[in-house]
C-alpha cells in the first residue's frame, strides 16, 4: 500500500513538474525566475527566489493596488508640479490637469507612467512619503518580508528592492481583485482631462498581450540596474500560471512564452 502511494506521488510530480526544462532555464541569463501553477499552488521552477533584486516598474503593482483598495477611484485628481517631476516614461500631464484616479492606475500599469504612479501616491497618500510607508505596511501584511519599497514609480534605490518569491506574493494578492484583473490585461487605453479635456493615450510594454493569445497580464519593468523584468500571467483549460523574472538579460517575451507553452499544455 505504501508503495502504490509512493508511486501516485512521484507521478503526480512527474505530471506537475515534468512539463518544465529546467536545465535549460538553469542556463539562461536570468537572475532569479519563479513560475507557479496558481491551480495546484506548485511552484513548478524556481532561481533564487529570494534573492534581493532592484524590481523597476514591478513596483507599480503595489501601487495600483493601494489606490484600487483606497475608495478612492472615482475622485478627480488635480495635478501638482511635484507630480510632474519623474522621468523618462510618463504621460505628459500639465500642472492643473485633472485626472480621474481610475485613470491614473491605468497609465500607471498600462504604460508604466511615472508621473501617474507619483500623482497616485499624493492623492492616496497624502504625500509620497506617507504613500511608501503604506506600500511597505501592506507589503509585511501579506508576508512580503524581504522587500521594501522606497518610491511608488520602481526608480533604482538601494533601499528598494524585492525577490521573485515576494513578487509571487503580491501576485497572487493582486488578482484575487477583479478590477486590478481588468486593468493589468489591457492593451492600451485612452482617457481625458477632466478640465482641459486633453487627450492621453496609454499603449503597454507588455508584448506578450500583443502576441500570446492566453496572457492576461501583469507587468513590465526596466531600468539599467534592474534589468528586464516581469511578472506574466497565462490562462488555457483551466490552467493557470504566473512567472515572476528578475535581471533578465535574455528575450522575456520568448522565455516567458516558452514557459506557458510547457506549463499549459502539459
Amino acid at each position: 500500500m505504501i508503495i502504490k502511494i509512493l508511486g501516485l506521488c512521484a507521478a503526480v510530480s512527474i505530471s506537475l513538474f515534468g512539463a518544465i526544462d529546467k536545465h535549460k532555464l538553469d542556463n539562461l541569463k536570468i537572475d532569479a525566475m519563479v513560475v507557479k501553477d496558481l491551480k495546484t499552488k506548485h511552484v513548478l521552477y524556481s532561481k533564487e527566489g529570494d534573492k534581493n533584486l532592484k524590481p523597476a516598474s514591478l513596483t507599480k503593482v503595489m501601487t495600483a493596488l493601494l489606490a484600487i483598495n483606497s475608495g478612492k477611484m472615482n475622485h478627480v485628481v488635480t495635478i501638482t508640479r511635484e507630480m510632474t517631476k519623474v522621468e523618462p516614461t510618463i504621460a505628459g500631464y500639465k500642472r492643473g490637469d485633472q485626472i480621474v484616479l481610475s485613470d491614473l492606475v491605468k497609465a500607471a500599469m498600462i504604460q508604466s507612467d511615472n508621473d501617474a504612479a507619483k500623482a497616485i501616491a499624493i492623492a492616496v497618500g497624502g504625500d509620497e512619503e506617507n504613500f511608501v510607508k503604506m506600500m511597505n505596511k501592506q507589503a509585511k501584511r501579506i508576508g512580503m518580508n524581504h522587500t521594501h519599497f522606497e518610491n511608488p514609480c520602481g526608480y533604482d534605490d538601494k533601499d528598494h528592492y524585492s525577490t521573485p518569491n515576494d513578487l509571487m506574493k503580491l501576485t497572487e494578492y493582486a488578482i484575487k481583485n477583479r478590477k486590478f484583473n481588468e486593468i493589468s490585461k489591457l492593451n492600451n487605453y485612452t482617457y481625458y482631462s477632466q478640465n482641459t479635456h486633453k487627450k492621453f493615450w496609454a499603449y503597454t510594454h507588455n508584448r506578450l498581450l500583443n502576441r500570446y493569445e492566453y496572457a492576461v497580464g501583469i507587468k513590465t519593468g526596466y531600468t539599467s540596474k534592474a534589468g528586464a523584468c516581469l511578472i506574466a500571467r497565462a490562462k488555457k483549460d483551466g490552467k493557470d500560471c504566473v512567472i515572476v523574472m528578475m535581471h533578465s538579460k535574455e528575450d522575456r517575451w520568448k522565455t516567458a512564452k516558452n514557459i506557458f507553452e510547457q506549463v499549459l499544455n502539459s
